[in-house]
């Protein structure tokens, strides 16, 4: 039996490999580190009388411990986020296709592994933040309006290692086409109010300080903002702030994924294909947007009062694998214009 204790950034196990195998087990490997997802598991083990063990670790190292295990790895299943970081496990051979008719019928096929091997089960959409008294919101109708001069010294995003900032450049390509969205790269680091620091709720407290105008990040964030509260972010503070879905004329608001996939050598692949079949439940669903802001990945499952004040929108339904194709030339991309 898999046990865990858990540290800063990984949860160490001691186990022997030999007995990670149990027919009433599933063990995961998570990169969600969110506490609301306890309830996921729970509803799961009182549904199925499975029980589930689990190690939580930043993503690309969890990924790099079960290629390291081989075929001796407990692991029946890695939760991870970011569709380009599935991508990355999947090229690395740890997934496992599934054939699922209940997956097949419930996630749409854009946000799913077209072979099965990896699925979504939520969703994030990468929408621009701006100071409601500094911006006006028609400048910001698309993410190509970020690269405009006219914006010099007023945005702020991630670094360009990030992998939210890896994916949407990846989707951008796909799109513009490789040498206009090098060119946006360049107008976006050009249009920087400060070099690249902290993540997307840094990013929003940015706007709220005065220090950006203009900020990328992903909804939950926000979200979670609206129904938590944030000291760093005072009642003023938070009403400055709008937020655009970007595209909407045209290809639509780039969306990225939470999901999962069995891994090749599973010891419990029954039990880890059950548990992705619960995902996609109804009850599943609900939990991820209403215990951590997500949008469902189920077409239809109602959204969390917080998620749905940020309103509907024309979503980019590109198969999200795209992302993790044009990863490595996105990368080079920001690395040729100089984004740090």
């Amino acid at each position: 039996m898999l046990r865990t204790r858990t540290v800063v950034g990984v949860v160490l196990l001691c186990l022997v490999a030999g007995a990670a195998k149990a027919d009433g087990e599933l063990n995961i490997y998570s990169s969600r580190h969110y506490d609301t997802d306890e309830r996921l598991y729970s509803d799961f083990e009182d549904q199925t009388g499975i029980k589930v063990n689990r190690i939580e670790g930043k993503g690309d190292e969890l990924i790099e411990r079960i290629r390291a295990e081989g075929a001796n790895t407990p692991a029946d299943v890695l939760i991870t986020v970011d569709a380009g970081r599935l991508w990355r496990a999947d090229e690395r051979g740890l997934f496992q296709p599934v054939a699922s008719e209940l997956l097949e019928s419930r996630i749409p096929e854009w946000t799913h592994h077209p072979d099965g091997r990896w699925w979504g089960f939520s969703k994030r959409a990468r929408v621009i933040f701006y100071d409601k008294e500094r911006v006006d919101p028609k400048d910001i109708q698309t993410y190509q309006d970020l690269a405009d001069p006219k914006l010099k010294g007023m945005v702020c995003t991630r670094s360009a290692s990030n992998i939210y900032m890896l994916s949407l450049l990846a989707a951008l390509m796909e799109h513009l086409g490789p040498e206009a969205a090098e060119q946006w790269a360049q107008g976006v680091w050009d249009n920087r109010a400060r070099d690249p620091e902290g993540g997307d709720t840094d990013q929003l407290r940015a706007i709220g300080s005065g220090e950006c105008a203009i900020a990328l990040a992903n909804t939950y964030y926000f979200a979670r903002i609206l129904r938590l509260g944030d000291r760093a972010l005072d009642e003023e503070a938070l009403a400055g702030i709008g937020w655009v879905f970007p595209n909407q004329e045209s290809f639509g608001a780039h969306v990225n994924i939470s999901g999962a996939g069995v891994i090749k050598h599973a010891p419990n692949p029954e039990n880890a294909t059950r548990f992705l079949e619960y995902l996609s439940s109804e009850k599943a669903q609900q939990h991820f947007s209403g215990g951590n802001d997500e949008y469902p990945a189920v077409p239809g499952t109602p959204l969390a009062d917080s998620v749905a004040k940020l309103g509907q929108f024309k979503e980019d339904n590109i198969n999200l694998n795209i992302l993790g194709e044009n990863q490595a030339e996105a990368q080079r991309i920001y690395d040729r214009v100089g984004y740090k």
